[in-house]
């Protein structure tokens, strides 16, 4: 797969990030065969730790795919940080459009040049106990009616273990060593909606079909099965909402990985 896109500054991150996630972690890395050899693609990725962005771009910049991650447009100012996003084309999230699609114009034009946009579009942290994939946000949804790019589900697991979200202690748990699990599906099939008006039901369908690809391949990497309904943290966000009562995280599950698993350990 082409390399042609993914520059000094990805290169550079590549080379600083790439020694300790190799040094500290197992990998189990499959269906790269998945990621498209060229032209602009989505992936769908499911976010259950602060750890797993690093655990992702380091299994897709190994394809020849870097990934363009969708970030606040304030995070693209001046300074060091600005020239890291700008340098490893970052896309910026314009989130004070009326148009939600225009908040997306800049991954709508990456993709039209021909590069991968990840989508979290759960849109932060899983709030689910069990860390399973909870309800998203209709984003990413949009961008693939409008682009009718290839949609690549990938589900991650591991990364929660060494850096468990809404823990305590926010530090990393090294030993026993983790092992960090990647897998990308085949492109979702969303043809039967190209030609539907985008309304707030088709999208609202097209995310739960997204999600359910992401949530099944999850499934498998875990090795048991998958809640029926995804998990939906606003009813209780605005039941506390009402009795103005602080939302507090969920307590995180102690989940490991499926017995038996094996570690890519050939994918560096």
């Amino acid at each position: 797969m082409s390399r042609r896109r993914i520059g000094f500054w990805y290169r550079l991150a590549a080379v600083i990030a790439k020694p300790p996630l190799v040094l500290l972690f197992k990998r189990d890395w499959s269906g790269m065969e998945n990621i498209p050899a060229d032209g602009g693609f989505i992936t769908a990725v499911n976010h259950n730790s602060y750890l797993d962005p690093l655990s992702y771009a380091h299994y897709q910049y190994n394809t020849g795919r870097v990934p363009r991650f969708l970030a606040k447009n304030g995070l693209f100012g001046k300074g060091f940080v600005g020239a890291v996003m700008r340098g490893t084309g970052q896309i910026p999230v314009y989130r004070e459009t009326t148009n939600a699609l225009d908040a997306f114009r800049a991954a709508l034009d990456a993709i039209e040049r021909g590069e991968c946009v990840a989508f979290y579009p759960e849109g932060t942290l899983t709030r689910d106990p069990a860390m399973w994939p909870m309800t998203a946000k209709t984003g990413a949804a949009r961008v693939a009616l409008r682009t009718r790019c290839p949609v690549i589900p990938v589900a991650q697991w591991g990364a929660n273990l060494a850096m468990p979200p809404y823990a305590k202690e926010n530090k990393l748990r090294l030993l026993p060593r983790k092992t960090l699990q990647v897998k990308a599906g085949p492109p979702v099939d969303l043809s039967a909606y190209y030609d539907l008006e985008p309304t707030p039901e088709v999208l609202r369908e097209v995310t739960e079909t997204i999600m359910a690809a992401v949530t099944a391949l999850l499934a498998e990497m875990r090795g048991e099965p998958a809640p029926a309904t995804p998990y939906d943290p606003r009813p209780a966000r605005l039941k506390q909402r009402r009795s103005g009562v602080r939302p507090q995280p969920p307590a995180p599950a102690v989940c490991e990985s499926a017995p038996g698993q094996k570690s890519g350990e050939n994918n560096q």
